[in-house]
């Protein structure tokens, strides 16, 4: 595979096309909804939740969490995730300010 060269776009392109990554599985999307739904911090229910092995989860997990869009903490043994409120509040101003783009004339222009 090609190298990307993040480093020619904007910051802003940068982290909306990471955004838009966290969306394009709908592993992480499950999650993101089942975090939503119970509006608490999950520990470790989320393989029955989701029906994926533990390992595949915690991959998702740390994608997510690398993003900021969820946060983690330790209670004994295990990491307990919830919502990040903060950052999911910044990327959705972020991804709506993207998508809320339209086009400025009436006419076909392709």
């Amino acid at each position: 595979m090609g190298i990307s060269k993040t480093e020619i776009f904007t910051d802003q392109q940068n982290e909306i096309s990471r955004f838009a990554k966290a969306f394009g599985h709908p592993a992480r999307v499950a999650i993101l909804q089942h975090l939503f739904k119970i509006d608490a911090c999950v520990c470790g229910d989320l393989v029955n939740e989701i029906g994926l092995a533990q390992p595949t989860i915690s991959q998702h997990l740390k994608e997510l969490k690398h993003l900021g869009l969820i946060k983690g903490s330790i209670e004994g043994t295990r990491v307990c995730y919830c919502i990040n409120a903060k950052n999911w509040t910044a990327m959705k101003q972020i991804m709506l300010g993207f998508l809320n783009q339209d086009i400025s004339t009436n006419e076909e222009c392709c």
